[in-house]
Parts: structure tokens; C-alpha cells; sequence
């Protein structure tokens, strides 16, 4: 069963006039937590910061974040932190006064199934098409609507993810995640200056790849360039790096670079304090 606080106290419920509920105004970030420990916070911390001032809503103290999580999580969680503009009467408009509501829920852990990381995965293509909005283009906010009605395309319980494009056909993200292609040595993960949501595990691969001197291109992807990749892989903070083995009539089996970001993600959080 979930654990909640709300701005520090133990609740199940918020005010029905919070604008979180309301208009989907405001962010959230989600990380996993191993015996205490937040992985990769410290990318959390700063999307959620970068977030929050995107659409001007002051950011909550990251020590008190950290030890509400530290107080949900004392082990092995999924943690999810919400922060709302507040609470306000009707309509769009809102005082600039209004105090932030913050919102952190610790969700059981549920058993690794190892089979997507070592075998990969079969993805599709969605039809439904992002809009363009370069205010929030990166922006992981409470309005995760497109990403429900692409989720909701399809049943079939063989395909794992579906890689969403926008209206040019270009790759932007999947439905949870975010892609990452190789083709012939070089790595490249779809430009978000228009729209999708920037990861934390997006960001830490990058940060790993240039450890190790590999450059990874962040650019516009045609869903038709995909046909001609060596390699595709999905990041996301809870289900780590899946290979992508199948898509549509492309097939490949995981390659040596995806391996290589597979292992060192999870020496990185093996170091994490």
C-alpha cells in the first residue's frame, strides 16, 4: 500500500481546489529508492528545480524533499514527488501568493522481472501525435494526457512501449520513456525543444556516455531513420535501459553500447551514497 505526505503530514487526500487536480498545474519527477538510498537524485533534484521554474512555481527545499522520501522510503520504494501551484478559486487566473502544495508518495517495490533488460523489448509506433509547445518542451507536468491516450492504443501484452512522434513524424519520446538510437558507432537521442519530457535517465546516460568519451547527439530523428539503426534502447528511472529488439518490421538483437549503458547505470547506483 502507497505512503503519503502531504506538505509533510500523513494524508490520503488533498483539497479538491488544488490546481494540480484541477487544471494539471504543476510537476512531478518519479525515482526509485534501494535500501534508503534515492538513485540518481541528484538529476531528479535538479529536473524538478528546472521544472518548477518553467512554469514559475517556486521550488520546494531539496533537503526537506529528501527527508520527506528518506521518512516514506526507509528501503526499497518507488517514489513519486507532485508539486501543484496550490489551491485557488475558479478559473484559469491565480493570486501570485499562493502557497505550493507538496506532494510525496512511496509506492511497494515490486519484483524485477530481469526478462525486458536481458532479452529487449517489442515496441510500436502510436498514432497519436504530440503537439508542439516549446514553453513547456521538456517539462515533465501533470499533464500526462497525450501520454495516456498513446498508452491506450493498444492490449497486446507482447509489446512493452510505444515510440511517439510529432506531427513532422519525428521521434520524440515513448509513451514512459526516453529513445536512444546507434547507427554505425554514433549515438543519438531525439532533440526536445518542442515538446516531450526531458528524464533523469536521459540525462544521467548522456552524462555517462561522455565519461567515456562517447558523444550523444541530441537532434530531430525521422521515425524513417530508425530503419537504419544498429541499436535502439529506452531509458526511464524505473525500469531502467530496455533494449528495443523489434519495432515494426525492424529487428535487432541488444547491442554492445546498449550492454555497455546497462552496465554503467548500474554501477552508478551501486555508488550512490
Amino acid at each position: 500500500m502507497a505512503s503519503f505526505l502531504v506538505n509533510g503530514w500523513p494524508a490520503q487526500s488533498i483539497d479538491t481546489a488544488d490546481r494540480g487536480l484541477a487544471y494539471g498545474d504543476g510537476v512531478f519527477r518519479t525515482l526509485l529508492v534501494r535500501e534508503g538510498r534515492p538513485l540518481n537524485w541528484s538529476r531528479h533534484h535538479r529536473l524538478l528545480v528546472r521544472d518548477c521554474g518553467m512554469v514559475g512555481i517556486d521550488p520546494p527545499d531539496p533537503g526537506l524533499v529528501l527527508d520527506e522520501i528518506r521518512r516514506l522510503a526507509p528501503m526499497d520504494a518507488t517514489v513519486k514527488v507532485i508539486v501543484t501551484r496550490g489551491s485557488s478559486g475558479r478559473g484559469y487566473a491565480y493570486a501570485e501568493d499562493l502557497a505550493p502544495t507538496r506532494i510525496v508518495v512511496a509506492y511497494p517495490s515490486l519484483p524485477v522481472t530481469p526478462e525486458p533488460a536481458q532479452q529487449g523489448i517489442c515496441a510500436r509506433r502510436c498514432d497519436l501525435v504530440l503537439g508542439e509547445q516549446p514553453r513547456l518542451a521538456g517539462v515533465k507536468s501533470l499533464n500526462r494526457l497525450e501520454n495516456v491516450l498513446a498508452r491506450a492504443e493498444w492490449r497486446d501484452p507482447a509489446i512493452r512501449e510505444g515510440f511517439i512522434c510529432d506531427a513532422a513524424g519525428r521521434v520524440i519520446e515513448g509513451t514512459m520513456s526516453n529513445v536512444f538510437l546507434v547507427r554505425a558507432g554514433t549515438v543519438a537521442t531525439p532533440g526536445l525543444t518542442r515538446c516531450g519530457v526531458i528524464g533523469a535517465q536521459r540525462e544521467r546516460v548522456r552524462d555517462l556516455l561522455a565519461a567515456q568519451g562517447i558523444a550523444c547527439a541530441e537532434r530531430d530523428v525521422p521515425f524513417a531513420e530508425l530503419a537504419g539503426a544498429d541499436e535502439l534502447f529506452i531509458t526511464n528511472s524505473v525500469i531502467g535501459i530496455w533494449p528495443v529488439v523489434r519495432l515494426g518490421t525492424w529487428a535487432r538483437p541488444p547491442g554492445p553500447l546498449t550492454r555497455l549503458v546497462q552496465a554503467l547505470v548500474a554501477a552508478d547506483d551501486a555508488a550512490a551514497p
